[in-house]
């Protein structure tokens, strides 16, 4: 079963639980899957009927993880705890789709098997090597602090 697969059957479980906090960031998480099918179709892209793949719905799940850690914290510095709370409470939702998160150790040992695999010799080829690890790692990193640990090794 795909990914959007898993997220539809959760989507109604929520529904028949009538649990409602879960049911809009479901929905939330749906919507945004369906825009990005409907930017493929519009672009022209191979989006058609079976729409984004499972990389896509990765991307959209970790970009909306980083949005709500983001607002979660502004929250807590403005003094609204409730409302980052209700931000938390969707991260978790939305985490129940991720892969699970490398570890330090294990993001370096990745970085160090990119940087091998590419033949990565200077700065001029951390695309390559973050290519590499966008292609095989999407998901499971935060290619935010990845990026620095890469032109740390090849600097």
């Amino acid at each position: 079963m795909g990914l959007r697969d898993q997220i539809g059957e959760a989507l109604k479980q929520a529904m028949r639980d009538k649990d409602a906090s879960r049911l809009s960031t479901l929905r939330l998480i749906m919507a945004a899957i369906k825009d990005r099918d409907i930017a493929r179709r519009a672009e022209g892209g191979d989006g058609g009927d079976a729409g984004v793949g499972e990389e896509d719905i990765l991307q959209i799940l970790g970009k909306m993880v980083k949005q709500r850690q983001e607002s979660a914290r502004a929250y807590e510095e403005g003094g609204r705890l409730e409302l980052a709370e209700a931000e938390l409470s969707e991260i978790k939702v939305i985490e129940e789709y991720l892969p699970r998160q490398l570890d330090q150790a294990e993001t370096a040992a990745a970085v160090d098997a990119a940087i091998a695999d590419t033949g990565a010799a200077s700065i001029r080829d951390m695309g390559k090597v973050m290519g590499a690890l966008k292609a095989r790692y999407t998901g499971q990193m935060d290619f935010g602090r990845v990026g620095p640990m890469v032109k740390a090794r090849l600097g």
